[in-house]
């Protein structure tokens, strides 16, 4: 049998080179991320790559267990250590039993695809997405075009860390060599842009460099590429479009170059942010709100799912409501939003992180942020008088927050959003105000976001894959209200021990 792993190892020794590591934290609501280091790092490895193996003998298990067909689909995302954890994963895969299709590097969404293209139920992703370099992770699943949820996640963490591990015979290997080739074939297989439409693809020198521009420019648009060299060291920012600096550097370079729209790309492509021709940036659920405009033109009565980081115009909207279109606001999260998609048959699902999931007609209901770019350029191809600006000054103003995200240690954020409602709960029930403002609604669906008289808002949840705390604010008032509501706000938040500084701020 395979060595049940341990929570702590010495690095450099003689145990860390024969046992299996794997911090149990790891193990995040709908999938995995744990520090595995860098040359230079000083923070301690939280897995190793027997810990690696073990994680795959695990989620072999959990896919027999379930009865699955054990074919799964394997890639890997642009870092220095990818490759290798990938391999030590595919080993602990094939010990369980599993048949491997390893695409090689790949992004999220392209992986995705492979469990349709491939005929594979399964999928297991190594990446870290936007998190720093010295991360990894995997993003999982056996139901196509589902991902792992917490019941899951909570099964393989028990086998995993109990050693409840299941070798069979069975296993095996096949490279598919050139898969990309595939995927941008099937992203293009529609008709070209008529209208010419010049493009800044941003990708943080991360994965989505080898794929977005020549996806992009096989559709139809002149593609101006910014970052688009594949650098595992990310020398000028994270490769994440909820980062302002990656946001500020994607608008310098739109203005500079006169294109009709800039796209920014996250570490494994399955998110998009979007810059207008002005250099302005529009925050994901201005964006989802945009393409739910334009979507329930051409399907009224369109039901729609957005987390509840999201704007509320998605029920305040008047063109959405002429349009007959529903939203239902759901859980952080792209499993989450995932299966909220497929369970109520929506046409799409917008998450604030830039997470949009496209049912049939446009898409098979995963998250992939070339595909949100593609739907972008629609837009403009459906409006051929009117600039990405002025279908974006078209929306009721409101004034937002970028995601701003505070530290706090994973065995405290779940305690402290707790007490974080039970305080704006008890402030509800004794007529007490934040902001100046009644508390008009208290929504607790994930974390808690509180609504005042005024319809200004201001959430608090613990992120599901790193030890922060995440606070959005909105107000459909003013900025003032959005500066008064985001004071309020942080006050209460930080009557609670363990609360860092934010990450970027207003």
């Amino acid at each position: 049998m395979f060595p049940t792993p341990v929570p702590e190892l010495e690095p450099n020794s003689f145990a860390f080179e024969t046992e299996p590591l794997v911090k149990p934290t790891g193990f995040r609501e709908y999938d995995a991320r744990w520090w595995f280091g860098h040359p230079g790092s000083d923070k301690p490895p939280e897995i190793n790559l027997m810990g690696i193996q073990a994680l795959g003998i695990g989620i072999g298990t959990v896919i027999h267990e379930q009865g699955v067909k054990p074919d799964i689909v394997v890639g890997h995302d642009y870092r220095s250590y990818s490759a290798g954890i990938k391999l030590a994963l595919i080993a602990g895969l094939m010990a369980s039993g599993c048949r491997v299709r390893d695409i090689g590097l790949a992004l999220s969404p392209m992986a995705y695809f492979a469990q349709f293209e491939l005929d594979c139920p399964a999928v297991a992703m190594v990446t870290a997405s936007h998190n720093e370099n010295g991360w990894t992770g995997v993003k999982m699943g056996s139901d196509r075009p589902l991902t792992f949820g917490p019941d899951e996640m909570g099964r393989l963490r028990d086998i995993v860390l109990g050693g409840d591990f299941q070798l069979r015979d069975g296993g095996g290997y096949e490279f598919v060599e050139n898969f990309g080739a595939r995927y941008i074939a099937d992203l293009t297989d529609r008709p070209k842009l008529t209208r010419p439409l010049k493009v800044v693809v941003a990708t943080g020198n991360g994965t989505a460099g080898a794929f977005a521009p020549q996806a992009l420019a096989a559709a139809g648009c002149e593609v101006v590429p910014l970052d688009t060299e594949l650098d595992h060291s990310f020398p000028r920012y994270n490769p994440n479009p909820e980062d302002m600096k990656m946001l500020h550097v994607l608008a310098d370079t739109v203005r500079e170059s006169g294109a009709d729209v800039g796209f920014g790309f996250d570490g494994d492509g399955d998110r998009c942010g979007v810059v207008d021709n002005t250099g302005r940036e529009i925050f994901a659920d201005k964006m989802g709100v945009i393409l739910a405009r334009d979507m329930s033109a051409k399907h009224p009565g369109a039901k729609f799912v957005t987390d509840v980081k999201s704007s509320g115009l998605f029920l305040t909207d008047p063109v959405l409501k002429d349009h007959g279109a529903e939203t239902d606001y759901w859980k952080t999260g792209h499993s989450y939003m995932k299966r909220r998609v497929n369970e109520l048959d929506a046409l799409a699902g917008f998450e604030k992180s830039g997470h949009f999931f496209f049912n049939r007609p446009i898409g098979r209901g995963y998250d992939d942020g070339i595909l949100t770019a593609l739907a972008v350029c629609d837009v403009l191809e459906r409006n051929p008088d009117k600039t990405m600006a002025q279908i974006y000054d078209e929306l009721p103003q409101t004034w937002g927050s970028p995601t701003m995200s505070a530290h706090c240690d994973d065995t405290a954020k779940y305690d402290v959003v707790e007490k974080v409602t039970e305080r704006f709960t008890a402030m509800r029930d004794a007529g007490e105000k934040v902001g100046g403002h009644a508390i008009d609604d208290l929504i607790t669906v994930n974390g808690i976001r509180v609504v005042t008289d005024d319809g200004t808002w201001g959430l608090v949840r613990a992120s599901s894959n790193k030890p922060e705390l995440v606070v959005v604010i909105e107000s459909p008032v003013s900025d003032a209200r959005l500066h008064e509501m985001f004071g309020a706000v942080d006050t209460i938040l930080r009557e609670n021990d363990g609360v860092g500084e934010y990450n970027q701020t207003i």
